[in-house]
């Protein structure tokens, strides 16, 4: 059984970003931040960080210490002092960072002591939530970047997007076009695919090949994703063309839930092969995609079920995220900028 892990900010931003940010925060989740209470104005803390041992403890509040550990003799005054009854501490390290974390959370993971580290990057956000499998209880993020926050909340496994389903209104042969096979580095199940559309606020769940067919075998880490040019999202909330995804990207991987997890792409495959156009609609909005004609690519229905392109019919519902259209500099959200895309 996973353990319940959480992701605390540490905003680097001034006292004026603050009124601005922390609503951000909210938006995307995130009910921790690590700060000053006394810049958080009538906002409650849930936890409490001591100075030192044995200062006053206010009552039914979660209580810690803050360690700097540089050398094994910390490692084990961080394990002495949480034996008398520490709810959390907090470890932070310089150079080395994944030994000293293995030791504690190997000495503290039988004592109900939670570990919270500190990270400065998404990447570390990731190593910190990975180490021995069963990794720490929460990462205290230092960040000024809502795009960190949502790319680190990839790797917590807490990020979801709002999926809907779209009522398919058009399928069109279009000829021969390049198509991407994107082919991670990780096992997909059923139920999960990748967001693809020709419109970046209009994007398709597009299923893993995990099923197979009566003539191929399941190949459970692909994707056939669609033509060269459509929009898939990054974990920190970006777009990428598919034509731009290759060894060493990350992408996200969803359920019809909306629920995101990252995955690395091994290898991505360009090739020319016979296309559909599909259009859907969802309220008012209007969406497409341009897939491979074959049996293999398959959407998903609201009830889970999956349905192949090549079986489609006008009226079908399939899953979708879709939400009024922004516009988008080098993948970036602009939220102010008008765009039309058809």
């Amino acid at each position: 059984m996973s353990k319940t892990r959480e992701l605390i900010i540490l905003p680097k931003v001034n006292q004026g970003q603050l009124t601005k940010f922390l609503p951000q925060l909210e938006d995307e989740g995130i009910k921790t931040v690590y700060l000053d209470p006394k810049k958080l104005g009538k906002k409650k803390t849930k936890y409490v960080v001591l100075e030192k041992e044995g200062a006053s403890k206010p009552k039914g509040k979660k209580i810690g210490i803050k360690f700097e550990v540089l050398s094994n003799s910390d490692i084990e005054d961080v394990l002495t002092v949480s034996k008398k009854g520490l709810d959390f501490v907090i470890i932070e390290v310089k150079d080395w960072k994944i030994i000293p974390l293995e030791n504690i959370i190997a000495k503290l993971h039988k004592i109900h002591t939670k570990i919270f580290a500190i990270a400065r990057t998404p990447e570390e956000v990731r190593k910190m939530f990975s180490i021995l499998e069963v990794g720490v209880d929460g990462v205290i993020f230092s960040t000024s970047s809502i795009n960190e926050v949502r790319e680190a909340m990839v790797y917590l496994g807490t990020r979801n997007f709002e999926m809907k389903p779209a009522k398919i209104i058009e399928i069109k042969e279009v000829g021969d076009g390049e198509r991407v096979c994107v082919d991670t580095a990780s096992i997909l199940h059923k139920g999960e695919g990748m967001l693809i559309g020709s419109r970046s606020n209009f994007l398709f769940l597009v299923h893993n090949e995990s099923v197979g067919s009566s003539f191929t075998s399941p190949r459970p880490f692909r994707v056939n994703a669609g033509a060269v040019h459509c929009y898939t999202l990054s974990p920190d909330g970006t777009t990428n063309y598919l034509s731009e995804v290759e060894t060493g990207s990350e992408v996200l991987i969803l359920n019809s839930k909306g629920k995101a997890r990252r995955a690395t792409v091994g290898r991505a495959k360009i090739e020319r092969r016979p296309m559909l156009m599909i259009k859907a609609s969802v309220g008012n909005e209007i969406g497409g995609i341009i897939a491979q004609d074959a049996e293999t690519i398959r959407f998903i229905k609201p009830n889970g079920q999956l349905v192949s392109v090549t079986h489609l019919k006008k009226g079908d519902m399939v899953m979708a995220h879709a939400k009024p259209a922004t516009g988008r500099h080098f993948g970036m959200e602009v939220s102010d900028e008008y765009i039309l895309e058809k």
